[in-house]
């Protein structure tokens, strides 16, 4: 064992004597926001009626959360895959209008909102539209496939009075709403580093996902599926595994990374892009043909905040973000906030003093006693408090929010510009992958530029 670490663990044991702090800890359970608990009764013509452009992995769970939610009904779905016509009906439960073409449901006038969950090359198209067509719009994360998409959204959606939100859900958590009055009541003092952790670590988590069995250029609209991505011939492991190459999807940056940038902006009251980034990685365990990343830990620069957060799809870890200040520490688990106060100053003598002659050490001991230890029952107690909760990825009341702001049309949080900021953040990291270079984002031109 390293000698100077040793003689500091025992200067510490021997030395602290009354200064000694100790740590409590208790727990306490945060319940989930009512309204979107409770079934109410909403007469017919007060119901908001939806259709959802695409009914894949996210899709599906998306629809079975929303026709749950009071008020709420589903009447239409489009997918370029038949098989999903099937799966919305049984779903929903009972017969509704299923197309092939997304546009059907935009010219349809009994369709307030619309659900869009496709992959991400599509998510421009898709949500310009309706919003041209004067529907209120749900993106599922990332909001864009690539920088100029997200500015096309953001132009679009300011045209008009239509809401739009963006799919990260946990900012619509009560464990995330608790992580930010934590942070706002200034229980870490000065922010100085966020840190973040996701790993995978089996075929499905690394997007390996088998393809439907009658998946064929009959039962899919191929040529309209690829859309603006470069033509090639079909391939259901292209169909069903696009998050694995950037000419669809945006790899662990868009599908997880996302998410992690999400959570913190809300948690920090931020809505910005980061000032630099430099991410690294590559291609360690699915040399599966895929070309994006399977690790990619990333550094960024928010508001001259430093913030890591590093991603793997080859070792399951523990999802946890960590907001850490001069008083202690935030830390955002999947099931549980957790705040951790430090005093930030001497609870013992400094062990450098080791390093003076006896007479002088012990004449320095006795000072430090005399003015830091506390009056006997008096010694202060920090405490470690742990909020338990619903998973901070709790779809219910991230849909509930939106459909609620298409019946009273108030803001929501995570808007197009919100969803813009995230997914920057998600485009500049991988940016910086394939240049091997540091980025920055160019607000004038709207690029990302090397830093190099």
């Amino acid at each position: 064992m390293n000698k100077t670490l040793l003689s500091r663990r025992r200067f510490l044991q021997t030395s602290a004597g009354a200064a000694g702090v100790s740590l409590l800890a208790r727990s306490t359970f945060l319940e989930p926001e009512q309204a979107h608990t409770e079934v109410q009764p909403v007469a017919a013509s007060d119901r908001i009626r939806f259709g959802i452009v695409g009914v894949g992995m996210e899709g599906s769970g998306l629809l079975s959360t929303a026709i749950q939610l009071p008020g709420v009904e589903c009447i239409a779905a489009a997918d370029l895959y038949d098989g999903r016509h099937e799966l919305a009906k049984e779903i929903v439960g009972k017969p509704i209008r299923t197309t092939r073409r997304y546009q059907e449901l935009l010219d349809s006038k009994d369709i307030d909102a619309v659900i869009v969950a496709v992959p991400d090359h599509w998510h421009k198209q898709v949500v310009v539209d309706a919003l041209a067509a004067n529907k209120d719009v749900y993106c599922e994360k990332p909001m864009s496939h690539n920088p100029a998409d997200g500015l096309a959204i953001v132009a679009a959606a300011k045209k008009t009075d239509r809401v739009v939100q963006i799919g990260a859900q946990r900012t619509s958590s009560v464990l995330c709403a608790k992580a930010r009055e934590l942070y706002e009541q200034g229980a870490i003092g000065d922010l100085n580093l966020v840190e973040a952790t996701l790993g995978r670590n089996d075929p499905t988590g690394a997007w390996e996902y088998p393809p439907p069995p009658d998946l064929s250029p009959a039962t899919l609209d191929w040529d309209t599926w690829l859309g603006t991505a470069p033509k090639k011939p079909f391939d259901p492991l292209t169909f069903a595994r696009w998050r694995c190459w950037k000419e669809y999807g945006t790899g662990v940056a868009g599908d997880l990374l996302v998410h992690l940038i999400s959570g913190m902006q809300c948690v920090l009251g931020m809505n910005e892009a980061p000032k630099r980034v430099s991410a690294f990685g590559g291609i360690y365990r699915w040399k599966d043909g895929r070309n994006m990343p399977d690790v990619q830990p990333v550094l960024f620069e928010y508001d001259n905040v430093p913030v890591y957060m590093r991603l793997s799809l080859g070792c399951e870890s523990a999802e946890v973000t960590r907001f850490q200040g001069s008083k202690g520490m935030i830390e955002l688990r999947e099931f549980s906030v957790t705040y951790i106060p430090q005093a930030g100053v001497d609870l013992s003598p400094s062990y450098y003093t080791s390093s003076f002659p006896a007479r002088l050490r012990n004449a320095y001991l006795q000072e430090w006693h005399a003015q830091h230890d506390p009056t006997p029952g008096a010694e202060p107690a920090p405490e470690t408090i742990t909020y338990n909760g619903n998973s901070y990825d709790d779809l219910r009341p991230h849909l509930w929010k939106f459909f609620q702001s298409v019946r009273s049309r108030q803001p929501l949080l995570q808007d197009a510009v919100f969803g813009h900021h995230a997914a920057l953040g998600c485009h500049m990291a991988n940016e910086s992958y394939f240049r091997k270079t540091p980025v920055r984002w160019d607000e004038a031109s709207g690029t990302i530029q090397s830093l190099a």
